[in-house]
């Protein structure tokens, strides 16, 4: 995956979730998403603050080396803690009510989200940045934003099946991800497609006894990111 395709992955991540969250009324904000507790309003509050992060890390440059890439990044997030993320689920859901209506978050996502994309753009592919205590280069960096999009993507949509599916090129660079975090031995099962793969691998559909079979070992490693 080359630089500008990482950038443009990004720009075609986080332009499916405008896709989805602008088409929709107020009501429509408050439908339940895969994320327990969030509705969709919360859930793009989130990703807001991933597309706010994003800005800040583009803007601090770091020396290198890199400690983490796009792969080992997402081991330093256990799949199954439960405390910090309980604790982040609560403030985004208070953070997103504040909003006078929810249409208020879309409109921050709306002019939040080009703005990074126009950042990551700009950035040197092979530049070293900073986030959450991490050392990355940008394109690594890139493809963590991408992989966090699709699969929120994924989660704002499961009650919205009008809404449009991520796009085939952001969904592989997480599908990569995935590939990445799984045990060079492991095969994915035959009858997954990619989405069937992310929603697996990130908890949000369980492994049925076929999919455990299919997997053998490698069925312990799931979910693969929470």
């Amino acid at each position: 995956m080359t630089a500008i395709r990482q950038h443009e992955a990004l720009r075609q991540a986080y332009d499916g979730i405008t896709a989805v969250v602008t088409g929709l009324d107020d009501a429509g904000l408050q439908t339940p998403t895969r994320c327990r507790g969030w509705l969709v309003a919360d859930l793009l509050f989130h990703v807001l603050c991933d597309a706010q992060r994003a800005l800040v890390a583009l803007a601090s440059p770091a020396d290198g080396p890199a400690d983490v890439d796009d792969v080992s990044y997402w081991r330093s997030f256990p799949s199954g803690g439960a405390g910090d993320s309980a604790k982040h689920a609560w403030w985004a859901r208070r953070s997103a009510a504040a909003f006078d209506r929810p249409s208020g978050v879309v409109r921050i996502w709306s002019d939040t989200a080009p703005a990074a994309v126009r950042a990551a753009a700009a950035a040197a592919p092979d530049a070293f940045v900073t986030t959450q205590g991490h050392v990355l280069r940008v394109t690594d960096l890139l493809a963590t934003l991408t992989t966090e999009a699709v699969i929120h993507h994924l989660d704002l949509v499961v009650e919205l099946p009008d809404a449009p599916p991520p796009a085939e090129l952001p969904t592989r660079v997480a599908a990569a991800t995935m590939d990445g975090l799984l045990s060079d031995d492991a095969v994915r099962p035959a009858g997954w497609d990619d989405r069937d793969y992310l929603l697996r691998a990130a908890g949000r559909v369980p492994l049925t006894d076929r999919d455990r079979l299919e997997l053998g070992e490698a069925a312990g490693w799931f979910p693969l990111i929470g």
